[in-house]
């Protein structure tokens, strides 16, 4: 006899900041979200943090409505941070048409593409060092 299979709707979502990559699932309904296992005040210790990622929800008015599992890695806290906003505003934004246009113009659906410049080759260790030119 086959086991019943519990079918769970959620909406997910990637964002990328510098080096970090959060991917996130959205689920309607109540539950405790996490961030890598843990809870995200615990994640991000920072009491400034709490409203950088509630925001998406706050802008739409339905802070009480979704839970979210998130699982981010490489980076540093900040780009993580960065990268889990904008993964919970593209995956609203795909979840309800409606939210689309209030989190583009919050500025929460634009990716931040500045990156670290790779370091290049005979510039002694750095990325855009010179060599000095010989006086005379």
């Amino acid at each position: 006899m086959p086991k019943e299979i519990k079918k769970i709707n959620f909406t997910q979502a990637v964002g990328r900041r510098k080096s970090a990559t959060a991917r996130v699932r959205i689920y309607k309904g109540k539950g405790k979200s996490s961030v890598n296992g843990l809870a995200p005040e615990k994640y991000f210790p920072n009491p400034l943090a709490k409203d950088v990622w509630l925001t998406p929800f706050e802008i739409i008015d339905q802070k009480s409505d979704f839970f979210f599992s998130a699982k981010i890695i490489g980076g540093g806290k900040k780009g993580q941070l960065k990268a889990l906003t904008l993964a919970i505003a593209r995956s609203l934004a795909k979840l309800d048409k409606e939210y689309g246009p209030l989190l583009k113009k919050a500025g929460l659906l634009t990716r931040d593409a500045r990156i670290r410049e790779r370091r290049k080759v005979g510039m002694g260790g750095k990325s855009r060092r010179k060599r000095q030119s010989p006086k005379r």
